[in-house]
């Protein structure tokens, strides 16, 4: 078996941002080979924005790696004749431009199919290919207005909470590398075609709105933000501990609870009818979050995370950014590596997940320069440095 999976697989990544090229470095990490088409002297948006260092992109390092670059102008005639050529023997192609910009040049699915009928095409755009709302722009940060998300997320006496990362992004980069390998199962293990697949930022994040949903449409519940609580759980939020640090805690089984009790010197709150069950606890969640809060104020933080491993209770420390690197078991796991760039010197990058026990995926070098690769991609599939093919391209 392959060391990298998806070794043989060809992808051709014409996104921009964040959601569309995180499906080809998904693909990438696992062996695909993945060229990166980019608008001459301008490139993935993502080059210039973001934090940077020595004049390039931080984030750009790890979302475009294992990834080649060429420039290629898709809006003029010799560019979209280039990008035929390049997929005309691809497997995949990643875009993100609105509904009918494709089509517009010349490259909407019937024509890519009708010269590679095995090319699978994921799409992402803000709101789906049809729909009243598809001719609009859309980012991850009105997905997670519009899916629920901000709706119940931040202080109950506070406003709406956007994330501090690209959620529906991610989300949407996570769902588009799982279709795509649906597609490519279905394309070559059950002989089907190659297929169009329409990922919305927005309902990607859905699915994981759906118990919060669901307590609308089926109880009439219109659940509001509660700050580090759950509706259904308590006790379940995050605690400081008496050196100013903070720990999270979620007892979401009985027994974890019953555990807790014991650890903080309060074994009869297993049988006060206040707290003896889930239920009664979120119904009394402001009193048992003082009696379990008042008790982590007394101590310091390794004190607090100590006493709850030794009593199997499920807590972990709220780690501001230097204590994700330095936290032993992400070392001991390997979970960052480090990897040289030649601008930036050394990275420590998250590896790459989920972790494949024969086919492990591995980063093997960070994102190219704009249109680095141009010579040997354009020499590969016969296309002339001005971006024309070299000979007609024919359907495979």
């Amino acid at each position: 078996m392959s060391e990298q999976v998806l070794a043989g697989r060809r992808v051709v990544d014409i996104a921009t941002l964040i959601a569309g090229p995180m499906i080809a470095q998904r693909l990438g990490d696992f062996g695909a080979d993945v060229i990166k088409v980019e608008q001459p002297g301008v490139g993935d948006h993502q080059r210039s924005w973001g934090s940077q260092k020595n004049g390039s992109s931080v984030y750009w390092a790890s979302i475009s790696r294992n990834k080649h670059s060429v420039a290629l102008d898709l809006r003029r005639p010799a560019g979209v004749a280039a990008l035929k050529r390049l997929l005309v023997r691809a497997d995949v192609l990643v875009e993100n431009f609105r509904p009918g910009t494709l089509e517009r040049w010349g490259l909407g699915p019937d024509v890519l199919h009708a010269l590679n009928p095995g090319l699978v095409i994921a799409r992402v755009t803000g709101y789906g290919q049809d729909g009243p709302y598809s001719a609009r722009p859309g980012f991850g940060t009105i997905a997670e207005a519009m899916s629920g998300f901000s709706h119940m997320t931040g202080p109950a006496d506070g406003p709406p909470t956007l994330p501090s990362m690209p959620l529906a992004d991610g989300v949407a980069a996570l769902t588009g590398a799982f279709a795509v390998m649906l597609a490519l199962y279905h394309r070559d293990v059950n002989g089907g075609p190659g297929q169009v697949i329409d990922i919305s930022l927005a309902e990607s994040l859905l699915p994981l709105m759906e118990p919060t949903l669901l307590d609308w449409d089926q109880l009439g519940l219109d659940l509001r933000r509660r700050g580090n609580t759950l509706s259904h759980v308590a006790p379940r939020t995050a605690y400081e501990c008496g050196d100013g640090q903070w720990i999270a805690l979620s007892a979401s089984a009985q027994s974890i609870f019953e555990r807790l009790a014991e650890a903080i010197g309060r074994p009869e709150l297993v049988r006060d009818a206040r707290f003896s069950t889930n239920a009664a606890r979120v119904n009394n969640i402001e009193l048992i979050d003082e009696i379990v809060g008042g008790w982590m104020a007394t101590y310091p933080r390794e004190d607090v995370l100590r006493r709850m491993e030794e009593a199997q209770v499920a807590v972990g420390p709220v780690y501001d950014l230097p204590g994700v690197y330095d936290d032993p078991h992400f070392k001991a796991r390997g979970s960052f590596v480090t990897v040289d760039d030649p601008l930036m010197g050394p990275m420590r990058l998250v590896a790459v997940t989920p972790r494949l026990s024969s086919t492990p995926g591995r980063i093997r070098h960070t994102g190219p320069a704009l249109g680095q690769d141009d010579a040997e991609v354009f020499a590969e599939f016969g296309i002339d440095p001005a971006g024309s093919p070299s000979s007609p391209v024919t359907p495979g």
